[in-house]
């Protein structure tokens, strides 16, 4: 792991000491400066679950990417500042009231060396939720820029959900606390992939945080989120396509 590459990649300078604090600064700059992405599903290019290939994609080629691989390489960064990190399976809710089959989504159980009793929930691969570590382990609501999330219990499962200030509430997905492998969810990011039936290979989707809101490329939409105030307008496919990727989340197709 190229350490200074993938911080220069984020845009992080703190303090590399494996605690909170810094946890909770390096799960914001990777939100602020990796995109949530499946451009390449479209494309038919492979996604391969290798490190080597997902630290080439992000960091040299300042790609995006889907859970699988953000969350896969964001794993490897922090155990190589001495975090340790516990790969969990996730399963997405749908309007239907139902769940994605297991190793539907990768999220992380960190914690660090000199404070066991405290447990953090990562997740910089998922879109549009937290922006900060959860407290893993807690039920009780923890408030961020205007929203809400709790962690509800269901038995041997969490659910996590997002109460809007508005008011309105979202049930994101639910896990366990048991340990996987990261080759665990191979077989789920093929599907993923592949099937027709998945969402990522019905549309294509590049989003990014921003400091106060959200910029997203949805198909032909762009959709800007600033201050509480959303405005959306249509993109031509190619040139303007490929220049608004280029010009807002710093990506290159061609590469």
């Amino acid at each position: 792991m190229d350490i200074p590459a993938y911080l220069q990649r984020i845009r992080y300078s703190g303090s590399l000491q494996p605690d909170a604090a810094t946890l909770q600064a390096l799960h914001l700059a990777h939100l602020y400066a990796v995109p949530f992405e499946n451009l390449d599903i479209s494309l038919r290019r492979p996604i391969l679950l290798d490190q080597e290939c997902l630290f080439d994609k992000i960091v040299r080629r300042r790609r995006g990417g889907f859970c699988y691989e953000l969350n896969g390489l964001f794993a490897e960064l922090l155990i190589a500042l001495g975090f340790e990190v516990t790969y969990l399976s996730a399963r997405v809710a749908s309007d239907d009231g139902t769940y994605g089959s297991e190793f539907d989504h990768l999220v992380l159980l960190v914690e660090s060396p000199d404070d066991r009793s405290t447990a953090w929930l990562a997740d910089v691969g998922f879109g549009d939720s937290f922006r900060q570590p959860l407290l893993a382990y807690s039920t009780a609501e923890q408030l961020q820029s205007g929203r809400a999330y709790w962690l509800e219990s269901h038995g041997e499962y969490r659910l996590l959900w997002q109460r809007e200030a508005g008011g309105e509430m979202e049930r994101q997905y639910r896990f366990t606390f048991q340990p996987r492998r990261f080759d665990d969810f191979e077989e789920m990011c093929h599907y993923h992939q592949t099937s027709p039936e998945s969402s990522f290979t019905r549309r294509r989707i590049c989003t990014l945080a921003l400091p106060g809101g959200r910029l997203t490329l949805a198909d032909t939409r762009l959709i800007t989120t600033l201050d509480g105030r959303r405005s959306e307008r249509s993109v031509s496919e190619g040139v303007e396509y490929n220049r608004l990727l280029h010009d807002l989340f710093g990506i290159d197709l061609g590469e």
